[in-house]
């Protein structure tokens, strides 16, 4: 969504506490595992069980396949800890509620059996979980992947790394993605210090 926002830690740590209810894991999973990855939404709900879990565990690097991205490239994002982490809860909880886990099975299924989980369902499932952390302002399902860039820049990363992460064709949209703060910029300035 143009012009959504990033989520401070602080909303991140609310939000995370949000989610309840029968589908309570699959939701978390869903933010958590967007903001871990920075995909497109599209691409989050695309993914199948087999994309995130091999041989009995997630997979060390995700591969998403040029079918399911935007530009139609195949772009690999590895997976850290909490990611591992929310995947693998998930895949227990799909086991619990007699899920199919095949490969070709959709990661996210919706409350119809196999069927994906829908983009409108999503953003409703997001929407309440905002309304309930009382996030204000331009939040959104796009404030996952947005979220997921500025961790990366503010951790000192390349803004190549990042491009490529987020599978930017040009750095000029990357670097439209981070917003520079009023704060962020004194604090560069005051960080400054010259011989007199």
């Amino acid at each position: 969504m143009k012009g959504a926002r990033h989520l401070s830690k602080e909303e991140i740590q609310n939000l995370t506490q949000s989610f309840y209810g029968e589908y309570e894991v699959r939701n978390r999973t869903l933010f958590l595992l967007g903001l871990n990855i920075g995909t497109r939404i599209s691409e989050l709900l695309a993914l199948n069980v087999g994309d995130v879990w091999q041989y009995g565990k997630p997979v060390a690097i995700l591969e998403l396949r040029k079918a399911i991205t935007k530009g139609k490239k195949t772009r690999q994002i590895p997976l850290n800890e909490q990611a591992r982490e929310v995947i693998t809860e998930l895949i227990g909880w799909k086991e619990s509620q007699g899920e199919d886990l095949s490969p070709h099975a959709p990661l996210f299924a919706s409350r119809q059996g196999n069927k994906r989980l829908s983009r409108f369902r999503v953003h409703q499932i997001l929407k309440e979980s905002f309304q309930s952390s009382e996030c204000s302002g331009k939040v959104s399902t796009h404030s996952l992947r947005k979220s997921f860039a500025k961790a990366l820049l503010t951790g000192g990363n390349n803004l190549r790394a990042i491009q490529i992460l987020l599978g930017h064709a040009s750095l000029a949209t990357t670097e439209r993605y981070l917003q520079v703060s009023p704060e962020e910029l004194n604090r560069a300035v005051s960080s400054l210090s010259f011989a007199a």
